[in-house]
């Protein structure tokens, strides 16, 4: 079992995975092994000072991979799951093992919502996000960006016409809802 002082048992004997895997247990014999000079081994030793390390208590149901019994004994709480990026996550982690391309995929979509919802939490707040500052389009033209842009040892050079794209889509998107949303309630308003 994990997070226990013991070794755990290997599923299969030492002469198995010999025959099955070519070279495994290779540094089983202490003489091909360059640490055995300095080594001092001592199977009734692991260095832990518990038999089950202290769990931390978990305040709210957190993710956990469906290859674990259970939550590991301690995890992060600095980013709570919330919104619907936190369903997606909690729906990746019940649903799909790790090995798996969905699991993963859904997580990266949690992701793009995540960042979706951010940007929508902060129009609500007094202090939105502001652009225009925050991706240094300003010091573009203060800080020769132009030049720096043209300059042929550039690893990211064929990112330049893409990044704007990433960078105002969504903003420019977010725009033309508003406006198309803004004029149907104006113009119900005035039928």
């Amino acid at each position: 079992m994990a997070y226990t002082p013991d070794k755990p048992k290997l599923p299969e004997t030492t002469e198995q995975l010999r025959a099955r895997i070519p070279g495994w247990g290779a540094d089983l014999d202490p003489k091909d092994r360059p640490s055995v000079p300095r080594e001092q081994f001592d199977p009734t030793f692991s260095g832990a000072h518990w038999e089950f390390p202290e769990r931390q208590p978990e305040l709210e149901p957190r993710e956990r991979s469906i290859e674990h019994a259970f939550l590991t004994p301690v995890f992060g709480t600095s980013v709570p799951l919330r919104g619907l990026s936190g369903k997606i996550r909690r729906y990746s982690y019940a649903k799909y093992s790790e090995a798996r391309a969905a699991h993963w995929l859904l997580l990266l979509a949690a992701d793009r919502v995540d960042t979706v919802e951010s940007a929508l939490r902060s129009f609500a707040s007094t202090r939105p996000d502001n652009p225009i500052t925050e991706t240094g389009v300003l010091s573009e033209g203060r800080r020769h960006g132009l030049s720096s842009r043209l300059d042929d040892r550039r690893a990211d050079k064929g990112h330049h016409l893409i990044d704007p794209v990433i960078v105002a889509a969504p903003w420019v998107l977010g725009a033309g809802v508003t406006y198309a949303v803004v004029r149907r309630l104006v113009r119900r308003a005035r039928a």
